[in-house]
Order: C-alpha cells, then sequence, then structure tokens
C-alpha cells in the first residue's frame, strides 16, 4: 500500500486513534494540529490524501483547502467536522474537498471512504506519460534520457535531467523546493533548499530561450516552482 496521508486534526485524542489505526491499515501517516502547518505540510511534501479537520486553529480546514487548490495542489482532500449541517458540506466541496465525513464516525467508514478515494482518485498532478515531449524549441526522449533543442543535443547532468523529467511530468503544479528534494533528489531533508534554486538556475540556462525572464520554468513567489508549457 504505502500512500502517504497527512492527517490535519486539533484533537489529540482522536489524532492518536486514526494516526495508530491507519497506521496499522499499512498507510504512512503524518500530522499537523492546526490550520498554518498542516497548509504548509501540505505545500511543501508529496502526500496521495489529506484528511483536514474544518474547524482547526489559525486556519480554518475550509481556508487550508481552497489555498491548496488555489495553489495547484490536487491530490483527494477528505474533510472531517462535527457539524452536520448540509451548507458546511456544501462549501467544503465547492472549494475542492473530494469528500466528507461528519463526527463521529465509525472507523470502517472512514476506511471506506479512503478506500474509495484511491480507487476514483487519478493523480491529476501526474500528466500522462509519454516516450517523446515537446516545448518549444526543445524536444525530450524520455527512454534515452536525451534531450535536444532546435536538434542539437543538449549536455544536462544525470540530476539535470531528472529535475526537467519530473517538471515535465507535473507540468501546470506548483511544486515547492522540499517536495523536489524529496520526489527528485530521493530524501527529504537537507541543511539547504538552495540546491533546487542552482539546479533550476542551471536548467534555465539551457532549456530557456532568455534565462533572466524564464517561459516554461516559473518561480511561484514562495512557494517554489511550475513548469508551464
Amino acid at each position: 500500500m504505502n500512500q502517504r496521508i497527512l492527517i490535519v486534526e486539533d484533537e489529540p485524542g482522536l489524532l492518536l486513534t486514526l494516526t495508530d489505526r491507519l497506521t496499522a491499515e499499512g498507510y504512512r501517516i503524518e500530522t499537523a494540529d492546526n490550520g498554518p502547518d498542516g497548509f504548509k505540510q501540505a505545500s511543501e511534501r508529496s502526500y496521495d490524501l489529506i484528511i483536514l479537520d474544518v474547524m482547526l486553529p489559525g486556519k480554518s480546514g475550509f481556508d487550508v483547502c481552497r489555498d491548496l487548490r488555489s495553489a495547484g495542489f490536487y491530490q483527494p482532500v477528505l474533510m472531517l467536522t462535527a457539524k452536520g449541517e448540509v451548507t458546511d458540506k456544501v462549501v467544503g466541496l465547492k472549494l475542492g474537498a473530494d469528500d466528507y465525513l461528519t463526527k463521529p464516525f465509525e472507523m470502517i467508514e472512514l476506511l471506506a471512504r479512503i478506500e474509495a478515494l484511491f480507487r476514483r482518485s487519478h493523480p491529476q498532478s501526474m500528466v500522462k506519460e509519454v516516450d517523446v515531449y515537446h516545448f518549444g524549441d526543445i524536444q525530450i526522449n524520455f527512454p534515452c534520457a536525451e534531450v535536444f533543442s532546435n536538434g542539437t543535443p543538449l549536455d544536462l547532468s544525470a540530476q539535470e535531467f531528472r529535475l526537467l523529467q519530473y517538471f515535465v511530468r507535473h507540468r501546470g503544479v506548483t511544486l515547492s523546493r522540499q517536495r523536489l528534494l524529496d520526489e527528485v533528489w530521493g530524501y527529504e531533508s537537507m541543511p539547504s533548499t538552495r540546491t533546487v534554486d542552482v539546479h533550476v538556475a542551471w536548467l534555465r540556462q539551457k532549456i530557456e530561450t532568455n534565462p533572466r525572464h524564464p517561459q516554461y520554468i516559473i518561480t511561484v513567489h514562495k512557494l517554489g516552482y511550475k513548469f508551464m508549457d
């Protein structure tokens, strides 16, 4: 299984119960107990599902969900609330939530909702893979790990190629520096995320017509980078 789930919940007892049970079910669990931390973790790391309480300190679950969708994060969101009003459910779904569960709930129902979300969700943040991809004057041959500009081979390092590949596979999605470190470099933390900035700068020098005013690898202020074509 090994799907990674972020639980954002401020009730310690429920947070512990959910963590223990979902871990026992084979999920990898990370947690936050307030809205700002939940948003920060969700926007900096890669998750397959977010379980998000509506009533949170610092930033409501509604606001967290809205801001994540606005920033281009499309992993499934399951919202939890102690309220049963239909209006709350409608608000949550309109803001981009995928499902809604009212407290108190049975654990078996939560597990069923999670399984259903995984079954029906498709990775919107992952574009269908192709062997050859074109943008502007650039052509990428993924199986051969080759990149050409107007038919001329570009000399990319292995890490630059992996970074470009990840950008293309997730085009249109805002990617945080921490997420890029997790997914491209293959480890979860470094003393500094400056490594990402340096490799992005090198990559821009090779694929952008004007690296000072990039057309493809766009800086998203305070969030990270986004590949656009």
